[in-house]
């Protein structure tokens, strides 16, 4: 089987309903447990982890709830719209059992294991080798950049750290 692309699979998306939340709006809350998958059409969500946001989501094709439904536990952060924001609505166990959007899904989901990994692993060694604060500073802004594209740059486009 193919990887699919995020132009493929919003194809598939065209016959889900829409939903559009206003900024300010939350989409999920922490805690709840919708059952559903929600795709990113257009607009920004911030990711909001006990008061702390954690990432901020722009990127097309952007899947939310996908956690939730692969591990039937409700949701464990706040996704809330910063600006008017639409969204495919899907039925999570209908997508679970869909192939290709699972395949999509657990290619997002790989993406950013991979950055979230490759960013401990920095921010890691550098704290070994007793960098100073600035150089451990630019690292955790880099993985706020990394966190707020999801991961989702293409793989000829990812950005690495590189140690100063």
């Amino acid at each position: 089987m193919s990887l699919i692309s995020a132009p493929e699979f919003q194809k598939r998306l065209a016959d889900l309903p829409l939903a559009t939340y206003q900024a300010g709006q939350t989409v999920f809350a922490a805690g709840s447990k919708t059952g559903l998958l929600l795709i990113l059409k257009s607009g920004a969500v911030a990711i909001i982890k006990e008061a702390v946001e954690i990432a901020k989501v722009v990127e097309p094709g952007s899947v939310f709830g996908e956690m939730s439904a692969l591990l039937g536990e409700p949701h464990t952060v706040e996704v809330r719209a910063v600006e008017n924001s639409q969204f495919h609505v899907a039925d999570a166990a209908m997508v679970m059992q869909d192939p290709v959007s699972l395949l999509y899904i657990a290619t997002v989901m790989a993406r950013r294991l991979e950055v979230t990994n490759e960013a401990l692993y920095e921010l890691k060694s550098q704290l070994k080798e007793g960098q100073p604060a600035e150089a451990v500073s630019k690292t955790l802004r880099q993985i706020e950049e990394l966190l707020n594209d999801g991961g989702a740059a293409p793989p000829g486009k990812r950005r690495f750290f590189v140690k100063r």
